[in-house]
């Protein structure tokens, strides 16, 4: 199926590791051009350097979302550089799950603030582009209780709540705006092959309750991302997408 997007410009946010590597590598394949961003200047580098080869434009920029002024300034050069923006993806996460003071600062800085601050970074250009859409990666443990409630769960929720807001306000400008929240994500050397090695019995508890046997992968996560993003998704949104093998039991309605 052809997205739509090639030649398109997609900004992503968190995109050197995990899902957010993945959700470049899916634009990059769709023939997007795509600026990341991190917060380590190697690894920016590294997967920058990764798509030498590749036939579209790809840009990393060491930037700390917690800095609205950094955002505005990588959303201008971005623009600048590629002839404006057409897509956002607000991945990164504080992933900060224990609940302390520091917890609840760094969730909401980095997971909500960080989402609301590129929004508007990018808002001017997706005023300008005739395919414009956000996507904010969630979370299942935004949209019910479980082990990650507390810091996590309480941004991952807030951030759905401001999305759909915020479909519901730029509908008539033609702005789509949805949510993904995934489900358990394993990858090598990720959040949950950690957990495997360092808290088995929290890994199998977690295992158990996904009834496709397995958790999901990066690129399972990447592709609806990318899908939902491109005009061929053009009636969808303020949805919260769920991508979890059925891991989750309630109902959306």
């Amino acid at each position: 199926m052809d997205l739509n997007i090639a030649g398109k410009t997609a900004l992503v946010t968190g995109g050197t590791k995990g899902i957010g590597r993945a959700i470049v590598e899916s634009f990059v394949a769709e023939g997007a051009n795509v600026a990341f961003c991190a917060r380590s200047a190697d690894e920016v580098a590294a997967v920058e350097a990764s798509f030498a080869a590749s036939p579209v434009t790809v840009i990393g920029s060491v930037v700390n979302v917690r800095d609205a002024a950094a955002l505005t300034a990588w959303a201008e050069s971005t623009a600048a550089a590629l002839g404006g923006i057409d897509m956002i993806v607000a991945n990164v996460s504080a992933l900060a799950i224990p609940d302390t003071p520091e917890n609840w600062v760094e969730s909401f800085e980095v997971d909500l603030m960080g989402t609301v601050n590129l929004v508007k970074a990018a808002m001017p250009f997706l005023e300008q582009s005739i395919a414009p859409s956000i996507v904010a990666i969630s979370s299942v443990s935004g949209r019910e209780a479980d082990f990650a409630s507390g810091p996590y769960g309480t941004a991952k929720t807030a951030i759905i709540g401001y999305i759909a807001g915020l479909a519901f306000q730029l509908a008539p400008t033609g702005i789509r705006a949805n949510t993904v929240s995934p489900g358990n994500t394993y990858e090598p050397n990720g959040v949950w092959s950690n957990i495997e090695t360092g808290n088995p019995e929290l890994f199998n508890f977690a295992m158990d309750l996904n009834p496709t046997g397995r958790m999901g992968t990066t690129k399972e996560i990447a592709d609806s991302v990318v899908f939902l993003s491109s005009p061929v998704s053009s009636r969808t949104t303020g949805t919260n997408l769920v991508i979890d093998g059925a891991l989750t039991r309630g109902m959306q309605f």
